[in-house]
């Protein structure tokens, strides 16, 4: 196949009216080897997408906060294996629901204390609100106003305060759970350094990387280029076609500093400024003569963090064969549908369509980037893969 082989393939859900439009990009090493911009940045105005589109990176923004951290852990600042009280004490003395609880106050004592590792992982019990919304935890965060746009009207330090006086959703360590774990981290930073997390993010990483366009929002003289966030007409059938705006408000998008600096998910970027960061980790932390990461911290961050037998698990989106890292999904095992080359890579995206991964045996790593609700591991995302290793397989042939 070659390379423009993809173009054909993204448009159709453009043309089907599944995306408003689609960036991507694919990298061979650092070098950018193809790119491309289809479709809308708003569908109603037609408004095409071009390079310079802002898009909501959700939890494309976890790597940061954690690549960040992991500067600090670099820095002397802590230790992995760390309880998460000792820079956190809200933390400490966490209770856990009973395994058979039928109600929030069914609960016990945790049997040992978070630590940092466990956060970056995602095995330290925390939940989020929307990844079982029927389950006890997630209705109680839903409860206390700590999932989806209710939690904007908190500072982060009152945010993990409130997370801290749930129970958790299973003893520390000992399974794995989607969470705002990431949100404790951004505050952790916080109280490492003694300064907002939008200002470490900005200095340790987004300033040295040129990331001009990245941060956790859009100023005003920018936000003409703020794709805007859709909606499906049918969100439980991902292929069926038809979108709406994002109601004005509620687009999780605004032109001023936000209350909450949501570690997990607040921050906003391009397809090149985020292609920046990439080319630096999969340049073993070094880019254009600065260092960020070490390779061993890489290495260590790429490896499986979690207890034998806990894997990465979602109600709703299967992931076979995948086990977590300090940050970064791992698939140890690809499925029926996936190259061989995918062994090993790493990955995350967000839940607005905007997704990143780095597959070391291929020397390649490529990002997607749309703006659709729900748009994570959307089969847009999982075409747009296979394609890229088919490419790779076949030598990267460009059509001249």
């Amino acid at each position: 196949m070659i390379l423009q082989d993809i173009d054909a393939a993204m448009q159709r859900y453009i043309d089907e009216s599944i995306l408003p439009g689609i960036s991507f990009m694919v990298l061979k090493g650092t070098d950018v080897l193809y790119e491309r911009h289809l479709g809308f940045a708003d569908i109603e105005s037609k408004k095409p997408l071009t390079a310079d589109a802002i898009f909501r990176i959700a939890s494309n923004t976890k790597i940061i906060t954690s690549v960040v951290l992991m500067m600090l852990y670099e820095d002397g600042s802590f230790e992995l294996d760390d309880s998460i009280e000792n820079y956190l004490p809200e933390m400490g003395n966490m209770m856990v629901l009973k395994p058979n609880a039928v109600s929030i106050e069914d609960v016990e004592p945790a049997v040992s204390s978070i630590t940092i590792r466990q956060l970056l992982s995602h095995s330290a019990g925390l939940s989020y609100g929307f990844v079982e919304p029927e389950s006890i935890i997630d209705q109680a965060y839903n409860a206390a106003g700590l999932g989806g746009l209710s939690r904007a009207d908190l500072v982060l330090s009152e945010y993990v305060k409130r997370v801290a006086e749930l129970p958790l959703a299973f003893q520390p360590g000992t399974n794995w759970r989607y969470s705002v774990a990431t949100d404790i981290c951004g505050r952790l930073i916080e109280v490492l350094t003694g300064q907002t997390l939008d200002q470490v993010v900005s200095e340790r990483l987004l300033d040295p990387l040129g990331m001009t366009d990245s941060g956790f929002y859009v100023p005003a003289e920018k936000i003409d280029r703020l794709s805007t966030l859709y909606l499906p007409l049918e969100p439980f059938q991902p292929m069926s076609g038809g979108l709406q705006a994002m109601p004005s408000g509620n687009d999780f998008s605004g032109s001023t500093r936000p209350k909450m600096l949501s570690g997990g998910g607040g921050m906003v970027s391009t397809l090149h400024d985020y292609a920046k960061f990439i080319q630096m980790i999969v340049n073993d932390g070094q880019w254009q003569g600065q260092s960020y990461l070490k390779p061993e911290t890489l290495k260590l961050m790429r490896n499986n963090q979690l207890g034998e037998g806990i894997a990465v698990n979602f109600p709703f989106w299967a992931m076979p064969g995948t086990v977590f890292g300090l940050g970064f999904a791992l698939k140890q095992v690809p499925d029926a549908e996936e190259s061989e080359l995918a062994v090993g890579e790493y990955h995350w995206g967000g839940l607005f369509g905007t997704h990143s991964w780095m597959a070391p045996s291929a020397g390649v790593a490529a990002l997607c980037f749309t703006q659709r609700l729900p748009g994570f591991w959307h089969p847009f995302s999982h075409e747009f893969k296979q394609l890229v290793y088919q490419a790779a397989e076949s030598g990267f042939k460009v059509q001249n």
